[in-house]
């Protein structure tokens, strides 16, 4: 807790989400380059790690070990590949998940270079992500998620407040060893496991289109989330932008 108290977050009073007065965004044009915000990176990875992190995680562990062997390890933990991790975001009003197998990067915007005769609604152009350039493309578009249900997405940043939304939209960098893709989303909540057999059949979707990229439904924290069928989105991309 010393740590964090102690941790110099300038780019939260000064830098980009402060006022923007710090003589190094001359140099370094954003906080995420600057080696003062790298520093504080690596001390909170370097700090000692809480006792109900943990006590938290052995639990999760054991119980693994349960639902996998139908009963306790009797003091020694299996490990299992059978359970599912995702990542799960909100895009307007919906909540999606992705398998974290696909995910590469999470980050925050940046300028989309539009190709003329090219860019459309789909394909919105390309962006460099850490010298690298990658197609962008509009996941909303593909889902057919054109239209916000403004009192969904009102229900989940409720706990928000006047506190702007556009700080927390951020760019996904997903894809496979062939091809990678960047699309934006509204909000990233975090990481979730589940076992497959967790997994709902009706998916709760909006559009067919929707309905076709969705593997089912996760319950998380109250609220229903599609899992997206990763493999035949990335597919589709493929089909419509890069052979299209």
């Amino acid at each position: 807790m010393n740590e964090e108290r102690s941790l110099n977050d300038c780019w939260n009073k000064i830098g980009v989400i402060g006022d923007r007065s710090c003589p190094q965004l001359k140099t370094f044009i954003h906080c995420h380059s600057c080696p003062v915000y790298s520093d504080a990176g690596r001390t909170l990875f370097n700090r000692e790690v809480p006792q109900q992190y943990l006590e938290d995680w052995t639990n999760i562990l054991a119980e693994a070990s349960v639902n996998m062997a139908g009963e306790t390890g009797h003091g020694s933990l299996m490990r299992t590949s059978k359970s599912v991790s995702v990542m799960i975001f909100r895009l307007g009003g919906e909540l999606l998940a992705m398998a974290v197998r696909f995910l590469q990067e999470v980050t925050t915007p940046c300028v989309i270079h539009r190709l003329p005769h090219r860019s459309n609604q789909l394909f919105l152009g390309l962006v460099n992500i850490r010298g690298e350039t990658l197609l962008c493309v509009s996941l909303g578009y593909i889902l057919s998620l054109t239209t916000t249900n403004s009192s969904k997405t009102t229900l989940i940043s409720s706990s928000l407040g006047s506190f702007n939304r556009d700080l927390l939209k951020r760019m996904i960098v997903a894809g496979t060893s062939e091809n990678r893709w960047v699309f934006y989303v509204d909000e990233v909540l975090g990481m979730y496991r589940f076992y497959p057999q967790e997994l709902k059949e009706a998916p709760v979707v909006i559009t067919k289109a929707s309905e076709t990229y969705t593997q089912g439904v996760i319950d998380w924290q109250d609220q229903k989330v599609n899992l997206l069928d990763s493999e035949l989105l990335f597919y589709a991309l493929n089909r419509k932008i890069l052979e299209g």
